[in-house]
């Protein structure tokens, strides 16, 4: 009786090591962040649920990020729409390592709480969505990394790129999609190669 508890608790140490080993290798493997990396950036963002956060809280994710404004009604609509179409074809193996992020840019209007409003009238109010909203100085800089640009061409309305950019799990930009209701097949595969990574 004393050998089999014996070999039980030093298989049950052996596989132990095993896990710490593969946390440690990936802990080891987030510390790495390349100059292209987003997390880089010092930028503070807040949630739809008014959370404080820094890019670099995504860190081990892959992101799919688009930048909108909730009182759009043109484009914005059509790119929420293909946001939800990738949501639905991705590889749900993997899913829980994706983060969808759409930025506002217009974080005068888009306060918290009509992010929040925004979400829930979109089903897009739990994981793996958020809503972040800036300073109009980080957002400017943040749509200079995608590549997006933007100009306010009335008190609530924006003319603005349509772009999806996907982000590997060190915040590195791997693959964009430009346009409105494009075939999304490239974009999926992106996400899931990616993902499959983590």
């Amino acid at each position: 009786m004393k050998k089999i508890v014996f070999v039980f608790s030093l298989l049950f140490s052996l596989y132990s090591c095993k896990d710490a080993d593969k946390k440690e290798i990936k802990a080891e493997t987030k510390k790495e962040i390349s100059d292209l990396s987003i997390y880089n950036l010092p930028s503070k963002w807040t949630t739809q649920d008014g959370k404080n956060i820094e890019l670099k809280d995504f860190r081990g994710n892959v992101l799919v990020m688009v930048m909108i404004y909730t009182s759009c009604k043109a484009a914005c609509p059509r790119l929420v729409a293909d946001m939800r179409d990738i949501e639905s074809k991705l590889d749900k193996n993997t899913k829980q390592n994706i983060k969808l992020i759409l930025v506002s840019i217009d974080p005068k209007t888009d306060t918290p709480e009509k992010l929040k409003t925004f979400a829930i009238e979109n089903h897009m109010n739990k994981e793996p969505w958020t809503f972040l909203r800036s300073t109009e100085e980080n957002t400017r800089e943040f749509a200079a990394v995608l590549a997006v640009n933007y100009k306010k061409i009335s008190p609530i309305d924006f003319s603005h790129s349509n772009i999806i950019s996907v982000f590997n799990e060190a915040g590195e930009l791997v693959f964009q999609q430009e346009g409105l209701g494009v075939n999304n097949e490239k974009t999926i595969e992106a996400i899931n190669q990616e993902a499959g990574k983590i």
